[in-house]
């Protein structure tokens, strides 16, 4: 069962929304999927504190929960009535009836006490697998629902592996005219073989060849953003990293971006040929030296 939202967030009933805010991004940040990749516990950790901001992050659905008229699912809770028996004994069922449905039995009930049954409908989950590049992109998808159905989603610029996006009221309909529940779409995103997600950086490993790195000059880099020219200094050695700004991930919200690092690693030709050995061993004689010091 999920627990206390406010506990998970390590706060108490009565907090400010500015101090729910704080708590949820101090939460996320240390436990956020793509800052601790491979760690189960800190990415169910990061679904808890999502879930229980997904409660007391809204102001309508903590609003909600305060009164006990949710739980910390977000389903509706059902009050049972206490006196249902004495009622019973003392009057007629029509009475107990009306009385079970009246303001004090159930949430959304008229203030004049007669019957107003509304109960806001249940909250419905689904996961939707993106690329890495349609993640930091945005795109649109298509979630086609269990009992057949679709829901047609815009996923945001720079969305993050197990975040969560709201659809408000796509989910189960509501009873008596209570309004409808939420569609829950949980994102995961899918690695990419040449770049990883650090925050709102990229990271990415270049290749380059001998000469390159001795001789420097321009050489053409495919990144997530597109193909873009990249100035090596003489001598750039293997492990050197270049930080790109603004080419990292940015937010639709926002619109600030991180940052694209990019490693060169010096790949040496698959056979060396007797030219560049008798060089080399040339040059070492006349300039001696040991990365490794002396």
């Amino acid at each position: 069962m999920a627990g206390d939202p406010y506990s998970v967030l390590g706060l108490v009933q009565g907090a400010s929304d500015e101090e729910v805010r704080s708590a949820f991004r101090r939460l996320a940040k240390s436990c956020h999927p793509d800052l601790h990749p491979g760690d189960k516990a800190a990415a169910d950790r990061f679904k808890s504190v999502s879930a229980a901001y997904d409660i007391v992050g809204d102001p309508e659905r903590r609003r909600q929960y305060d009164a006990g008229l949710i739980d910390a699912r977000g389903e509706a809770v059902r009050r049972p009535y206490a006196n249902a028996a004495d009622a019973y004994a003392g009057g007629t069922f029509s009475d107990v009836f009306n009385d079970f449905f009246s303001d004090a039995a159930w949430p959304g009930a008229r203030a004049n006490g007669r019957p107003g049954f509304h109960v806001r409908g249940q909250d419905v989950r689904y996961t939707l697998e993106v690329g890495f590049l349609e993640a930091i992109s945005g795109t649109k998808k298509r979630v086609t629902m269990p009992e057949g159905g679709v829901l047609d989603l815009t996923v945001p610029e720079g969305v993050g592996d197990g975040q969560v996006l709201r659809l408000k009221g796509k989910g189960k309909p509501g009873f008596g005219g209570g309004e409808p529940g939420d569609a829950l779409v949980e994102i995961h995103v899918k690695p990419h073989p040449d770049y990883q997600r650090v925050g709102d950086d990229i990271h990415m490993s270049l290749p380059i060849s001998l000469d390159e790195a001795v001789l420097g000059g321009k050489i053409e880099v495919a990144t997530p953003s597109g193909r873009l020219q990249l100035m090596l200094p003489k001598g750039t050695s293997s492990g050197r990293v270049f930080r790109l700004k603004g080419k990292g991930i940015g937010s639709g919200a926002t619109g600030k971006h991180g940052a694209l690092l990019i490693t060169v690693r010096i790949v040496m030709p698959e056979e060396i040929d007797e030219g560049l050995a008798y060089f080399m061993s040339e040059w070492k004689k006349k300039h001696p030296y040991s990365p490794r010091g002396a």
